[in-house]
């Protein structure tokens, strides 16, 4: 079953919301290269890496619950 997950950052006046399900991760990960790349955003290449890395925890965490 694909549960749907959700990354959130908040900056400043900004809420940031990903929702998107297991398998989709490099789909977002392009998602917030474009908006880091996108001057017209607050969004930043920092705001990406956070993101990122919030999201490999949780792919680290699952794997670590998967039974061998």
């Amino acid at each position: 079953m694909n549960h749907v997950r959700q990354l959130s950052l908040v900056k400043g006046n900004h809420r940031y919301v990903f929702r998107y399900k297991a398998g989709e991760e490099a789909s977002i990960i392009a998602v917030f290269a474009s908006m880091a790349a996108d001057s017209e955003h607050d969004f930043d290449w920092f705001d990406a890496a956070v993101l990122s890395y919030q999201m490999g925890r949780r792919l680290e965490m699952d794997l670590e619950k998967t039974p061998a």
